[in-house]
């Protein structure tokens, strides 16, 4: 049997670190969960691909991880077989046996000892409705959530500020305690505008026409090639599928000429149907020692087409020179400037500064409806008030265990206003009129509209209005003068799976995830991936331009699933060379345990932030 299971690992691809114990490991799970030597390497490659590991070997410190995977596996399956059958875990065990009322009321996440009572007066436990529940949980229960160990450890940290800030940061982190009882002082207020270029609240969508995703497209390539042009470093497009035997420059997009992923013998080019009437001519790339494309890629080409059936690339443009962008834009963007605030003259408002903590959902575990990450978050925020609290949905998950059975006894209206909009409005009445919060949608949220790009949310607190405020998605705002651009789609891990490139022949390491971030900016699109993912409810009818970046933005966040980044990204050549730094949060709840979120202190340049990764 071990050697079958080696068999089958050497077959997928994988080499085994310490053979012999990882085999005795592997034949032990065979046999616990009867499983063949190929049912155990097929879990292994999910578990492999859903850790995002770099090498293609087996080490024996991923045993145990691989076990509690295994172990998921199975309970899945009996759930499914038997929905209504409760499965009791070590955990649940662990917390009968250990029960205790006092030790409960220090394990509970939020609850007050007698000490922080007396130094901090934010009350993060829930509270009843009249209706007769309460939202939060019971107030003896201790969740795995409320069991974790490490709690606000900094997972990824860059630190560019100056040294004398740099000593107070570390002042500042130095005892966990003294952090707890030492209140941030309060923050200063932040001008913020609000760019309104997608759909609006309580719009029709799924009427999208074959016409509308053939005129996104047709513009894309378009403007794209009035943006090469207009750089006077290209000379004017021609018809890609015409034979020629001299060089020409073409314009169009990549996409695939069948089914599946890309490869080389599968590369076509589309060009407009100004230059070519819409045609599409397969594209030839292995004279280039590097490249990186994607279906939906727009691209100039260099090369020859000797035959008319096969374009032959000497060179391919992907990013447009910055000094073309401005002149491009066909259409003027469209700006409403729903909330544009400054009350002072002081200098500090017009200096690019801001202070946020950035935090992606879901806000909540998978094995219950407390949200105490979410609470936890605004205790945190609450200590150190900072600027802006960035939160990207999902908020009431539609992928939750508990949503997808239909076992809530709430409404997911109610579910967002009672668990998501209560806490935010408590935390603001707390933190002062300075602060202020900023919501985005995702397609995941169970109580908004299933379509991309998305309305804002349609929120009517009215004395608040000024400080929660919410933007479509994806949303673009300024705040100090700080562009900030966002998407809650997840199209960095979608990308990853659809992208083709080929490194340089020196062997120079290429940052995959600064790639894929590099392709978004540079092709001017927070969605460049055409067809889109088959979960992407993508309407091409909805304001079009909401998917356009029409400027380089100082901060780019992109929650994902894969693992969290803080990126800086640089752009262009010489005088016209820009930076924005790319962040992926991570996301805040995963699974029944917490995540990640990230904290940016950002003074006016990259080269002036500092900015955290940190696990709740």
């Amino acid at each position: 049997m071990e050697e079958e299971i080696k068999a089958e690992f050497k077959r997928s691809g994988f080499a085994l670190d310490d053979e012999e114990e990882i085999l005795k490991k592997c034949l032990t799970f065979c046999i616990n969960y009867n499983l063949k030597s190929s049912d155990l390497v097929t879990s292994w490659e999910v578990y492999y691909l859903n850790r995002q590991l770099d090498e293609s070997t087996v080490r024996n410190a991923e045993m145990d991880g691989f076990l509690v995977h295994l172990q998921n596996e199975q309970k899945e399956a009996v759930v499914k077989e038997e929905p209504n059958l409760y499965i009791y875990s070590s955990k649940d065990v662990d917390m009968i046996l250990n029960y205790d009322e006092e030790d409960m009321k220090e394990e509970i996440p939020g609850t007050p000892t007698d000490k922080s009572l007396k130094l901090n007066s934010f009350d993060s436990t829930p509270k009843s409705y009249g209706n007769g529940y309460s939202s939060g949980k019971p107030s003896k229960l201790v969740t795995p959530f409320g069991r974790r160990t490490d709690k606000f450890v900094v997972k990824f940290n860059i630190n560019s500020l100056p040294v004398v800030e740099n000593n107070d940061g570390e002042h500042d982190h130095g005892n966990l305690e003294d952090e707890i009882i030492k209140r941030a002082p309060p923050c200063k207020k932040c001008s913020l505008m609000v760019h309104r270029l997608g759909p609006e609240p309580g719009c029709r969508f799924m009427y999208d026409r074959i016409e509308d995703r053939f005129n996104a497209l047709e513009n894309r390539i378009r403007k794209h090639a009035t943006a090469l042009c207009a750089s006077g470093l290209y000379e004017e497009p021609m018809d890609p599928t015409v034979a020629s035997q001299r060089n020409i420059f073409a314009v169009g997009m990549i996409c695939c000429d069948g089914e599946g992923r890309l490869n080389e013998k599968s590369i076509m080019l589309q060009s407009s149907v100004e230059h070519s009437g819409g045609r599409n001519v397969r594209l030839e790339l292995h004279n280039l020692s590097q490249f990186s494309i994607f279906p939906g890629q727009i691209v100039g080409i260099e090369g020859q087409n000797p035959s008319g059936h096969c374009l032959i690339a000497s060179k391919l443009v992907d990013p447009v020179p910055l000094s073309a962008t401005a002149a491009v834009n066909q259409h003027p963007t469209k700006k409403q400037a729903l909330d544009l605030v400054v009350e002072s003259t002081d200098s500090s408002y017009v200096q690019k500064e801001i202070s946020a903590l950035i935090a992606s959902g879901p806000f909540t575990t998978t094995d219950n409806l407390f949200f105490e990450p979410l609470t936890e978050l605004l205790a945190y925020a609450s200590r150190k008030l900072p600027q802006l609290l960035v939160l990207m949905g999902p908020f009431v998950d539609s992928e939750h265990p508990e949503i997808k059975k239909g076992a809530v006894d709430r409404s997911f209206d109610e579910l967002f206003s009672q668990e998501i909009l209560r806490r935010l409005q408590e935390h603001v009445e707390y933190a002062g009129s300075d602060v202020r919060v900023i919501l985005v949608p995702s397609i995941r949220d169970a109580q908004h509209d299933f379509v991309f790009p998305q309305p804002a949310f349609d929120i009517h607190l009215p004395n608040l209005k000024h400080q929660i405020t919410s933007l479509t998605n994806p949303g673009n705002f300024e705040a100090n003068q700080v562009k900030v651009g966002c998407c809650t789609v997840d199209i960095l891990k979608q990308m990853s799976g659809e992208e083709m490139s080929r490194n340089p022949i020196d062997g120079t390491p290429s940052d995959r995830m600064s790639r894929l971030a590099n392709h978004i900016i540079s092709q001017r699109s927070f969605y460049p991936l055409y067809p889109p993912a088959e979960d992407i409810p993508l309407d091409s009818s909805l304001a079009p331009e909401a998917l356009d970046i029409t400027s380089i933005p100082d901060i780019l966040i992109l929650p994902s699933d894969v693992k969290y980044f803080i990126k800086v990204l640089t752009l262009g050549e010489g005088e016209e060379q820009r930076k924005c730094i790319c962040i992926n949060p991570g996301r805040l709840a995963k699974g029944e345990g917490g995540g990640t979120f990230a904290e940016l202190n950002y003074q006016g340049s990259p080269d002036k932030m500092k900015a955290s990764i940190i696990g709740i």
